[in-house]
């Protein structure tokens, strides 16, 4: 059986952890034996603002840290474009590059991982719930009624950098999920990073261009594989007050109802 290193992403460990939980789920019922080592950020920040340096020594950590297994998994296409596309430009003039590039080819973002990787187990081995059934019926389950209406945001990076587009909607068809495309769903939500910070007027426009979209096609929830667009636009619809449910696709996948909605309290809490 192989193995598969599991890169929760700094997003996912700090404020949504069901992400991982759900993304841990689907590849253990792919067929792969999961290893969640202890780790820290993938460097992206600091390479982004230009600490090289620091970027470099967070990028080796964490490839001497996963170099052990078959693949390394993220369920972000950000901090995965970063450790796959990205190392490299780090490493260029390094005695460690071929090192750094071997690692890199076994780098996948989560779903593509399950459709291109693992398709074989997919198909004989993943059980997806079934999103409709009566046993996952709750108020929190906009699957539950029929008329719900689901939309699907692709990020830049995921987009872009990993070539994220089919595998999540292959994935969600799988399970019984229509998806409703919205208008420019290509498009940046605004988040970038520090890009928000450095230019917060540009960003909460791209954030509501976004929201505008979803709410155009009557959604009721917006799905994504970035955590960190997903809490940007999940915070910028509460500020507005826009009635939309933000949620991981590892966590749709999985069935994930329980937890609240990006964004949301937990009432039991």
């Amino acid at each position: 059986m192989k193995s598969v290193g599991f890169f929760a992403s700094c997003p996912v460990d700090l404020f949504r952890p069901s992400v991982g939980f759900a993304s841990v789920e689907l590849l253990e019922q792919a067929g792969f034996t999961v290893h969640v080592p202890p780790q820290s950020c993938c460097g992206q920040v600091n390479f982004n603002n230009g600490v090289s340096s620091q970027a470099r020594q967070l990028a080796w950590n964490l490839i001497t840290t996963f170099e052990p297994f078959d693949y390394t998994v993220i369920p972000s296409g950000s901090c995965g474009g970063m450790i796959k596309h990205h190392y490299p430009e780090l490493f260029q003039d390094d005695p460690r590059l071929p090192r750094v590039l071997t690692f890199c080819e076994k780098v996948f973002e989560l779903t593509d991982f399950l459709v291109t990787v693992a398709e074989q187990d997919l198909t004989q081995r993943l059980v997806f719930p079934n999103a409709q059934s009566s046993a996952t019926r709750s108020s929190a389950n906009p699957l539950s009624e029929k008329s719900a209406v689901i939309t699907y945001h692709d990020s830049c990076a995921g987009l872009r950098e990993m070539g994220i587009k089919q595998q999540p909607r292959k994935l969600l068809k799988a399970c019984g999920v229509a998806v409703s495309e919205m208008v420019d769903t290509e498009v940046c939500c605004g988040f970038g990073g520090t890009f928000c910070v450095k230019h917060a007027q540009v960003s909460a426009r791209m954030a509501d261009n976004k929201i505008d979209n979803a709410l155009a096609v009557n959604a009721d929830l917006v799905i994504g594989g970035d955590l960190s667009c997903l809490l940007n636009l999940a915070g910028r619809a509460k500020r507005r007050g826009a009635n939309l449910n933000f949620r991981h696709v590892a966590e749709v996948l999985v069935g994930d109802w329980q937890t609240p909605a990006i964004g949301e309290a937990d009432e039991q809490g």
